[in-house]
């Protein structure tokens, strides 16, 4: 995705906020993971992903979507109902997982 964080947008809408602490065990992680997102690109309501990872291990993505329909869609995708599984499996020690509804939002870029 992007080295900025992803644009305010006019609310309503929802975010998924996808914290993550990994395994060591990857193999196949970097490959779903690419194919993820250009799933989630193609649904129509997906607004963008903010990423991010610390040094310990500690990952959070958030992805925003203009309605419940949009989110709705990406959560039950079947291909995506597929790699959630394979985490729970292989790539991930613990997750959290929080959906909400935005009411405000806004954004500041140095010109």
């Amino acid at each position: 995705m992007s080295d900025q964080p992803v644009e305010a947008f006019e609310p309503p809408y929802y975010v998924a906020v996808f914290s993550t602490v990994r395994t060591e065990e990857q193999a196949g992680y970097p490959e779903t993971n690419a194919r993820m997102e250009e799933i989630v690109r193609d649904i129509p309501g997906f607004l963008g992903m903010d990423h991010a990872q610390n040094p310990g291990g500690l990952g959070i993505s958030v992805a925003y979507f203009r309605d419940a329909e949009s989110l709705t869609q990406w959560r039950t995708h079947t291909e995506h109902r597929a790699a959630q599984q394979r985490g729970r499996e292989q790539w991930y020690e613990s997750y959290t997982l929080h959906v909400g509804k935005v009411e405000r939002s806004h954004s500041f870029k140095r010109a």
